[in-house]
């Protein structure tokens, strides 16, 4: 329509002849002077060159797999080249190139029409909601780069947000990750929302019914808050905390993976350091001329004290072994060989693990994420050395022990009847304490050459310390005077003894001296 317009400014108003115009037009005299012969000032319309292309008889069929895969989840969407892949299964000879054209071409169509989705803005009181997520993330700990499932605890009001990294998303997990999130935020709101996880999901019946795990409604219970779970695959029920993954991602991630960290906990104090801070510089986004940290002010006084953290173990029954033994996720842990062959209870925290036997705590270990590992502790085996000394030469556990006990471990092993008196020496650990053995050993070692019986002197020199002290004899009796302390007493007690002496000898010799002996 502009160029016929343009036409005819120039040939009726300009005076330009058609020659003219057709050469400041670039179009043919003909094309120009049958446009200006039509009676209607409408610019003709020509057919659309057509190409044959070897996708054509397949187009429907793949629009149809595209308009399907938009309505698949991420995960389970489709890539082009699995559908270029069974194109030419269907017969499809063309190139991967074209399917791809294709692909781009559909998706902008389809954008342009709107074919997303509607939602209804959301808005919640203070103190009435939270929302919770994991999202997978990589980072360098310990020098590997490691997987990490990330917690985010994110309170719908104020828009206060909390993250901790685990290796997995189990129980204890989850449970130490609401203890830390609620401890930052000072309170705990009255609903928690969440997608159907297993961890807090045992089964999803129709509509919102559930059936909850009995140790995640353990922990709503001891937290007082309801639990409420999205529909099936409905992610924008808490849509919140799901954009909060993403700009997290994109933000403090980007930094988190660029640099190194010594452990777990120096990565979760970072992150809490990260937290804070973005509380202090973002603004809400309901009230642009606040930061979050302020409406969050306002927000701990609606939430519920916050109470003890939930005691959030995990418990297995386990079987210890003939070599004191236990396992875990494939990796094995020392319990006191007394308790060989038990049936005893396993508590798994996130940290750490504990060993209970007929309700009292018999060891503890801190938990490992590798695999095919064994964690040693030397005091659960001295009871079993006590009768098998002959142990201590390659015994595995008793590699852990202190640098000092290995040094006379060396020495002792060196002669004849060494072994026993080490093992006498380890016996002496549960009743004086590491320390006090440990300053003997140090003792006996500062001698150059340690021998077994300045070891046993040692041993003997605790023992009589560790005796009881006999009590003091109670009387009726009552002491009017009490005793001075007076050093010469036994000066005077001496010399008056001497003159008693002298004078009994005197006694006895004076018949002898008055008239002698007389032997009839």
């Amino acid at each position: 329509m502009g160029m016929l317009a343009k036409i005819r400014r120039m040939h009726l108003r300009d005076r330009l002849s058609i020659r003219e115009v057709a050469r400041r037009t670039g179009l043919s005299r003909n094309t120009v002077r049958e446009w200006l012969r039509k009676p209607q000032v409408v610019e003709p319309v020509y057919a659309k060159r057509e190409i044959v292309s070897k996708l054509d008889p397949y187009r429907e069929v793949l629009a149809g797999w595209l308009k399907a895969n938009r309505h698949r989840g991420k995960r389970e969407r489709r890539t082009v080249l699995s559908m270029y892949q069974e194109l030419v299964a269907l017969g499809y000879r063309g190139g991967y190139g074209r399917v791809a054209a294709f692909a781009r071409k559909f998706l902008v169509e389809e954008s342009e029409h709107g074919g997303g989705r509607a939602y209804v803005p959301l808005k919640f009181a203070l103190g009435e909601a939270f929302q919770f997520d994991w999202s997978t993330e990589y980072a360098f700990i310990g020098g590997l780069r490691r997987r990490l499932e990330v917690s985010h605890t994110k309170l719908c009001a104020s828009r206060a947000f909390w993250m901790g990294a685990y290796p997995t998303q189990t129980h204890e997990m989850l449970f130490d990750a609401h203890a830390q999130a609620f401890a930052a935020f000072e309170g705990v709101p009255a609903r928690g929302i969440y997608d159907n996880m297993k961890t807090a999901v045992d089964k999803v019946g129709r509509g919102k019914l559930r059936t909850v795990n009995a140790r995640f409604e353990a922990m709503t219970s001891h937290y007082l808050f309801e639990a409420d779970f999205c529909n099936v695959a409905s992610g924008w029920e808490k849509g919140i905390v799901e954009k909060n993954v993403q700009d997290r991602r994109r933000h403090i991630w980007m930094e988190a993976q660029e640099q190194r960290w010594p452990s777990w906990e120096s990565l979760n104090e970072w992150l809490a350091q990260q937290c804070r801070m973005a509380w202090s510089e973002m603004k809400h986004p309901d009230l642009p001329e606040l930061t979050i940290e302020e409406v969050l002010q306002d927000e701990r006084a609606r939430l519920m004290d916050c109470p003890k953290p939930f005691d959030g173990y995990v418990e297995y029954p386990v079987r210890v072994t003939s070599t004191g033994l236990i396992h875990l996720e494939r990796n094995r842990y020392s319990v006191p060989t007394k308790y060989a062959h038990w049936i005893v209870s396993l508590r798994v925290y996130p940290a750490t693990i504990e060993i209970v036997a007929d309700g009292a705590k018999v060891a503890q270990h801190q938990r490992c994420f590798e695999r095919d590992r064994t964690h040693y502790d030397w005091r659960h085996y001295i009871d079993l050395v006590e009768t098998k000394p002959g142990a201590l030469r390659n015994g595995a556990p008793f590699e852990t022990m202190p640098e000092p006990l290995r040094q006379l471990q060396r020495h002792l092993l060196t002669r004849h009847g060494g072994d026993r008196i080490m093992a006498q020496l380890l016996a002496a650990v549960p009743v004086h304490g590491i320390n006090a053995i440990l300053a003997a050993t140090k003792a006996a070692l500062a001698m150059g050459k340690p021998s077994g019986e300045h070891v046993q002197y040692l041993i003997a020199q605790l023992k009589d310390k560790a005796l009881p002290r006999p009590e003091r004899a109670e009387t009726s009796l009552v002491l009017n005077e009490e005793p001075r302390a007076d050093v010469d007493r036994y000066d005077r007690l001496r010399h008056e003894t001497a003159a008693k002496a002298i004078i009994l000898a005197t006694l006895a010799l004076a018949p002898l001296m008055n008239g002698g002996v007389h032997v009839r």
